[in-house]
């Protein structure tokens, strides 16, 4: 009984050393607080990102769901997070064409990235086919 309680306290302590010196995996304890005195929530993406402005709208800025990677953010809300237009996505979405894919996170570096034919990292790494090997004579 007392070992999940403690176990739950050292969790919480844990969260709360981890929120003051990092950054890269949610929110840092200066931005919550930023966030909680002057940031007013505009909307939330399909990744669970959460974006903020301030009463003004002199500031704008993204609370990442996970890791802070940029390129999890959705065009629409580039856009207006780097003014490109004044409307949230929430207010005013951005029309699609027909031909347009959804948007992806950049996966370079991870499991998922791009693979050529060739390719050693590939499940099926067939030898390349457009040139000829060197062998000295």
């Amino acid at each position: 009984m007392y070992g999940s309680a403690i176990r739950g306290m050292i969790m919480g302590v844990t969260s709360f050393i981890k929120r003051i010196f990092t950054w890269w995996d949610g929110q840092t304890l200066g931005t919550q607080l930023w966030t909680w005195r002057k940031g007013e929530r505009v909307g939330e993406d399909a990744q669970g990102n959460v974006f903020y402005r301030t009463a003004d709208d002199k500031r704008r800025w993204v609370i990442y769901n996970g890791e802070a990677e940029a390129s999890r953010v959705s065009p629409e809300w580039h856009g207006w997070l780097h003014r490109t237009w004044d409307e949230p996505p929430t207010e005013r979405p951005l029309v699609h064409k027909a031909w347009e894919q959804p948007h992806q996170e950049n996966l370079t570096g991870t499991q998922m990235a791009y693979a050529p034919a060739g390719s050693l990292r590939r499940a099926d790494p067939a030898p390349r086919q457009d040139y000829e090997a060197w062998t000295p004579e």
